[in-house]
């Protein structure tokens, strides 16, 4: 039997599933003989069905068994998400118990629900990508983004809320992970950019002024009001006493009030690094040549789903305290107002993309630097 090397990826990320089932249920046995054989037995078939699925079809990208763990591990997360919610039983509950308490949080929810669905696809992407032998740098730098931005609030969150005194050895585990992502990362950003365009096409938008692209001129227009809007909420959650931060957090944004500290970590961590990417990008708009702004567009765009995603499902999320949950008059708003500034960025990136002769320099000026 002969597959493609991202078939088979696919087949074994869904051996999560019996695995997970089979591993819970020896665990409440109680038998540790029978937990040991289980395990052996577990990688032995891993290891025969990747040999099998694999054969004369693997690459020689490193990447591309990263992204098979990863996507492994997603499907896992997904499943712990999903028992969570009631929505499966038996399968992790002997993580539930014994894991992270961070999980049985509404943050922790979302975060599962991200990494099961879109990391999960953002990885059989760059694995096909691979396996076909195309560009992936695109797709990666989505995903460190989100990756970076969810380590960013994780660990400190972890620290400094309310369970930072429940911590247990599992915490550690993460240790290995975090390490060969953050590797990946660097490998990512380390290819080079796959972005192409016509010397005359470059000349051409860069004689443009600013209200000659509409487009740019409205992502201008909104940069300007989303900086304003990320110190606000990082003022908020710095406990400012004037009176808007105090009718703001009350009325509209509760959860950033939320003692397991990740909505207040979030909105330090927009303030002080989305401002930044802001200002630059203000100027990469304005100033062509700007060849770092569709790196960095896709960097934040991936950080700024992810963020959103964890922060308006935990805002609305039963697992969150009634307290701080959105009211029912001010959802609507909370929506319009988080959905926007979470869709724009991508909007951005996919322009950084589809067309970047703004932002590129011809190669004839490369020559004379």
């Amino acid at each position: 039997m002969n597959a493609s090397a991202g078939t088979g990826v696919f087949v074994l990320t869904l051996l999560s599933i019996p695995i997970t089932y089979l591993f819970n249920f020896l665990i409440h046995t109680n038998s540790t003989g029978a937990v040991i054989v289980a395990v052996a037995l577990i990688l032995l078939v891993i290891a025969v069905l990747a040999r099998i699925l694999l054969k004369r079809s693997a690459p020689k990208d490193p990447l591309f068994y990263v992204y098979a763990v990863l996507a492994f591990m997603s499907v896992v997360n997904l499943i712990i998400g999903l028992e969570q919610d009631g929505i499966i039983d038996g399968f992790m509950t002997f993580y539930l118990k014994e894991g992270e308490p961070y999980m049985n949080t509404a943050h922790g929810h979302m975060i599962c629900y991200w990494d099961g669905c879109a990391h999960y696809l953002m990885y059989l992407v760059m694995v096909a990508a691979i396996t076909w032998g195309e560009s992936y740098r695109a797709m990666g730098l989505y995903w460190m983004g989100s990756f970076l931005m969810r380590l960013i609030v994780y660990i400190p969150g972890n620290v400094v809320g309310k369970y930072g005194t429940q911590l247990r050895p599992s915490f550690i585990m993460n240790a290995p992970h975090i390490i060969v992502s953050v590797w990946a990362c660097f490998r990512i950003a380390s290819q080079p950019p796959a972005r192409e365009a016509s010397p005359m096409g470059i000349q051409e938008d860069h004689r443009k002024r600013l209200v000659q692209r509409p487009l740019d001129l409205l992502f201008t227009l909104y940069l300007i009001p989303a900086t304003a809007f990320c110190i606000f909420r990082g003022l908020v959650v710095l406990d400012c006493p004037a009176e808007m931060c105090q009718k703001y957090v009350q009325d509209y944004e509760p959860y950033l009030r939320d003692p397991t500290a990740y909505p207040r970590i979030q909105m330090l961590v927009n303030m002080l690094y989305s401002v930044p990417y802001y200002t630059v990008t203000l100027y990469g708009l304005v100033v062509p040549g700007c060849s770092w702004i569709p790196d960095l567009a896709l960097v934040h765009a991936g950080a700024v789903a992810q963020a959103q995603f964890a922060h308006i499902g935990a805002s609305l999320h039963t697992r969150t305290p009634f307290t701080y949950r959105v009211p029912e008059e001010a959802k609507a708003l909370f929506l319009f107002i988080n959905i926007l500034y979470g869709a724009v960025p991508q909007l951005f990136s996919y322009r950084c993309i589809s067309s970047p002769e703004f932002f590129l320099t011809p190669k004839e000026n490369k020559k004379d630097e």
